[in-house]
């Protein structure tokens, strides 16, 4: 099966970004919206980022020109499927809102059309069992903005065909993205796996050290080798979407994530991180703004208690069946940024002591903690 035209249903900073490196990369793309005044809005934004890649001498204008003639929007639904060979969907994070819109989209699109769903936390098989084609169903998770981000994470259902599988994954990388393959649809899938409840974990080793955010952002930064501090990160991803997919994720599974109650407080109190203009930190303005980190305050705590979290969720993930280690660095590597290997810091850090540090952890704080047996053969 060979795909040229694809629909995207969604036109918000995920679905227009996603239209334009589709469009990039060659195909004829359908950008559909439930307002032709919302595929306004992101045709412009299209525009704008196309232009600013002209002015950078990164495409000619006649490029960007050909870029944007391949992506129409269209109202209505019927008549944006009605080509289509791929629809990828990016609506809110609501599971009844996507039930709902592929309720519609079942009955508009063609039997051969496969649907792939842009979620990063709702379970693939859940959504595609609402649909008449669940081997025709799979998940495929970009990150934002999807322009720059590389990382694309594909997750078939339990009825996924292969040849879905492994079209969805020539697609990714014809749009010059590398994917990561999930191999089953568990919460969270592989980076949110292992980045929402390092979050949580984060406010607990806080509570029990003492420490200021500084120094844990600090140590984060500077001995795990993350591209900014856990909390920062939280501020840039925005607590809104990091209450949300705990929700999710722990609604599903609760061994995967002990909530701490301020990110639902933070949620509540609308303290949604560089968006608001307040979250773990206080920003000033709109402008990106970096948090005073060093190696001295690096020095001030020890991470361990974060290491052993991440590492427990990396090794549940191969444990059961769902990713296995070269997979899970790659995404860490592209997805959170990390300069170095997780499983390498963790031998920097000794298997052994990461294992006693979840046990200890696991004796005062419940069985949350305790050490996934793959660690334990580790040692």
């Amino acid at each position: 099966m060979l795909v040229k035209n694809i629909t995207v249903l969604g036109s918000g900073v995920m679905g227009h970004g996603i239209a334009q490196v589709s469009a990039t990369a060659g195909y004829n793309v359908v950008l559909r919206d439930i307002k032709q005044e919302f595929l306004d809005k992101a045709m412009e934004k299209i525009k704008w980022s196309l232009d600013k890649l002209v002015s950078k001498g990164k495409i000619s204008k006649e490029e960007g020109d050909s870029i944007f003639s391949r992506i129409t929007p269209i109202v209505d639904l019927n008549e944006a499927v009605k080509n289509a060979e791929l629809v990828i969907e990016v609506v809110p994070e609501i599971m009844d809102l996507k039930k709902s819109v592929y309720a519609e989209l079942d009955i508009a699109a063609g039997p051969k059309v496969i649907f792939a769903s842009n979620t990063s936390t709702l379970p693939i098989t859940e959504i595609a069992n609402t649909t008449s084609r669940p081997e025709k169903f799979i998940g495929i998770h970009f990150f934002n903005p999807p322009q720059l981000m590389k990382l694309v994470e594909v997750i078939p259902g339990q009825k996924t065909s292969q040849e879905v599988t492994d079209l969805t994954q020539e697609y990714v990388k014809s749009i010059n993205k590398q994917s990561v393959l999930c191999r089953k649809d568990v919460p969270g899938f592989i980076i949110n796996r292992l980045f929402i409840p390092m979050v949580h974990e984060a406010c607990y080793a806080k509570d029990r050290t003492n420490s200021t955010l500084e120094e844990i952002d600090s140590a984060v930064k500077f001995k795990l080798g993350f591209p900014m501090g856990i909390f920062e990160l939280a501020d840039f991803t925005g607590m809104d979407v990091i209450h949300k997919a705990t929700v999710e994720m722990h609604l599903r599974d609760k061994k995967v994530i002990n909530p701490h109650p301020i990110v639902e407080k933070m949620f509540d109190d609308k303290k949604l991180g560089q968006k608001s203009g307040e979250g773990y930190y206080k920003y000033s303005d709109d402008k990106y703004e970096r948090v005073a980190l060093s190696e001295q305050l690096a020095e001030k705590f020890n991470p361990i208690q974060l290491v052993a979290n991440i590492l427990n969720n990396a090794a549940w993930l191969v444990t059961n069946g769902a990713s296995d280690i070269a997979e899970i660095e790659k995404a860490a590597q592209l997805g959170l940024g990390l300069k170095k290997p997780l499983f390498e810091t963790a031998k920097e850090i000794g298997i052994k002591n990461i294992i006693d540090e979840l046990n200890k952890l696991a004796k005062i704080h419940g069985e949350f903690y305790k050490p996934d047996p793959l660690l334990v053969s580790m040692q």
